[in-house]
């Protein structure tokens, strides 16, 4: 049974140390997070979107799996431009998703069921729909200055030229002329969605009267938005323009940012039960801590990106092959460098990354054997795991034959400038790209059954499903003990019942192996060893010498191996194996 949503830490191990016992316990450590993209969860009503009503009626899919709390994307009224990260009201929920009250039964279903829930805070921009946005276009008083207006130049030709040369994350300019102001706004994403002015004392003091509302409802937290993006240089300098996205050196981790997150704390998240998350693209270790450690902002944890863009170029389109000496290098030093002066979260995919099986593993012959041990390494790291939807049963990058079949803005625009300035002669120069790391990949339906469109809707689902589904689905996974699901319920029970796998140290082995993927955890008198074989081939493993082998037993293993582990042993095709003290 996991603990009560209002209870702030479970009982130590039996039999652990006094280290252990004197550990600084926090619920959300020790907790595993599951991320709902509601569009594409599960839709109740027939209309072809997932929708709060859909959700309520999984609780029990989720209680079953094992999970401590759930990070719901936005549900908030938006007029969908960028899938609800364009939020028209705040304090609405979006007609497709429901109402208000489907989202308070929603809140007491998972509250009975121990389940806490954690809301997407988005207040880097607003919906160009919103009140607050309206009212600053037509400068009404006391909200000009809500949002980055400014006037523009003309060229040499007299065509209209943006303030500066920053560049929106979804391509081509950060800025949009508004004719009914006459000035440019700022826009770091879409068009559709206007920076809010965080130097503006009144829009601080709106943003947290708004999420204390929130959390007077019951929410167990938030997930914040592209928060480090939030203060900017003043005076908008031009940015550098000598690769990547022009500009970011002026909002990412801005001059005031510390500053605006500490009054946060102070007015609306000093209750330490909170789960506070901040996605925060371009963080480093040191910047990190600044967030996260005992001096820094107060939040719980950050979303780091270091991982998942390591094997892009200039920009996400040009991800190739990666390394697994450098993927090891890059979480090890995350490990290391907040495990005295802060926590990590844990993920390999969400709702902006394709799938891990097929960016990481293999979606193919060894589907099943990488989903598990890719799940291994998230539930046996030092941090938060959080599971995105369909991970649980190993969904795959699905197949996006047509520009016509891409809903995501940021994929769109990608083709569409491809085409226009011709880098691309047709959508199939550019479709690998879209089909390896477009984030469509992540938003197809879950799939709950083999039946049509997956059993996820009854009507004509806004994206098409994943054509795997016949196989690769909830009924089918619940229905095999050998599945994917099954594994990572293991795997969530075996995290919750020991004490190593969430508070201890973490020591990489064999760093440069080009295949292997292995560490220890250490807690008191608790050890563990993880072994992980990332190619389709078998490969030997030597454990280094000194890595104590004695009292270890087997744990858990996605395949048929020794309960005792020895010096030299070979590792199947995408075998993992976690070796634990016995309790």
């Amino acid at each position: 049974m996991k603990q009560n949503h209002r209870q702030q830490t479970r009982e130590p191990t039996t039999g652990t140390s006094e280290r252990t016992d004197s550990l600084n316990r926090t619920w959300w450590k020790e907790a595993v997070v599951y991320q709902i993209y509601p569009k594409s969860f599960d839709d109740a009503d027939g209309d072809g979107i997932g929708d709060l009503r859909g959700i309520e009626r999984r609780v029990d899919y989720l209680d079953d799996l094992g999970v401590d709390a759930v990070w719901l994307c936005p549900v908030y009224e938006s007029p969908q431009a960028d899938n609800g990260y364009d939020i028209s009201d705040y304090r609405s929920i979006h007609d497709a998703y429901g109402d208000m009250d489907d989202w308070e039964e929603l809140l007491a279903e998972l509250h009975d069921r121990d389940i806490r829930l954690v809301m997407d805070l988005v207040v880097n921009h607003t919906s160009s729909e919103h009140e607050w946005f309206q009212k600053s276009r037509r400068e009404e008083e006391g909200y000009e200055d809500y949002y980055y207006w400014r006037d523009g130049d003309v060229d040499d030709e007299g065509n209209p030229v943006p303030p500066n040369n920053w560049e929106s994350v979804f391509g081509g300019p950060a800025w949009t002329y508004d004719e009914a102001r006459e000035q440019w706004y700022l826009h770091l994403f879409d068009e559709n969605q206007p920076d809010l002015n965080w130097r503006n004392p009144d829009v601080r003091e709106a943003v947290y009267e708004m999420m204390n509302w929130w959390l007077e409802k019951g929410i167990d937290g938030f997930r914040m938005d592209v928060i480090n993006l939030i203060s900017k240089v003043e005076g908008l300098p031009d940015g550098d323009e000598d690769g990547g996205q022009t500009g970011t050196e002026h909002f990412f981790n801005g001059p005031n940012i510390h500053e605006y997150l500490r009054e946060m704390h102070d007015r609306v998240l000093s209750d330490e039960s909170l789960l506070t998350i901040g996605e925060t693209p371009g963080v480093g270790v040191d910047d990190a801590r600044e967030y996260v450690g005992e001096d820094g902002d107060g939040l719980s944890m950050v979303f780091q990106f270091e991982h998942v863009t390591f094997d892009h170029d200039e920009h996400k389109w040009d991800a190739g092959d990666w390394s697994l000496v450098e993927f090891k290098q890059i979480l090890s030093k995350w490990q290391t460098g907040l495990a005295d002066d802060g926590w990590n979260s844990i993920y390999l995919n969400n709702h902006d990354q394709p799938r891990m099986v097929s960016r990481f593993g293999d979606d193919g012959e060894y589907r099943r054997e990488s989903a598990k041990l890719l799940g291994t390494l998230t539930h046996t790291l030092q941090g938060t795991p959080f599971i995105y939807q369909g991970e649980d049963i190993g969904m795959t990058n699905a197949s996006l034959a047509s520009p016509d079949e891409l809903r995501d803005v940021e994929a769109i625009n990608f083709v569409e400038d491809a085409l226009e300035e011709g880098d691309a002669e047709s959508y199939d120069d550019v479709r690998d790209a879209i089909e390896n790391v477009g984030r469509d990949n992540a938003r197809t339906p879950m799939q709950w059954s083999n039946e049509e469109h997956a059993g996820f809707t009854d009507g004509e689902p806004w994206i098409k499903c994943n054509a795997n589904y016949e196989t690769v689905n909830v009924e089918h996974a619940r229905a095999n003990g050998d599945s994917v699901w099954h594994y990572y319920r293991d795997l969530i029970e075996l995290r919750h019942e020991r004490d190593v796998l969430v508070y201890g140290e973490f020591d990489l082995l064999l760093p440069k192996h080009p295949s292997i993927f292995a560490y220890t955890r250490t807690l008191g008198d608790e050890r563990g060893l993880v072994v992980l074989n990332f190619e389709p081939e078998p490969v030997e493993c030597t454990v280094p010498e000194g890595v104590a082998l004695d009292g270890l037993e087997l744990a858990i293993a996605n395949a048929d191996v020794p309960t005792t582990p020895q010096e030299t042993f070979e590792l199947g095709p995408y075998e993992a194996r976690v070796y634990l003290t016995p309790q």
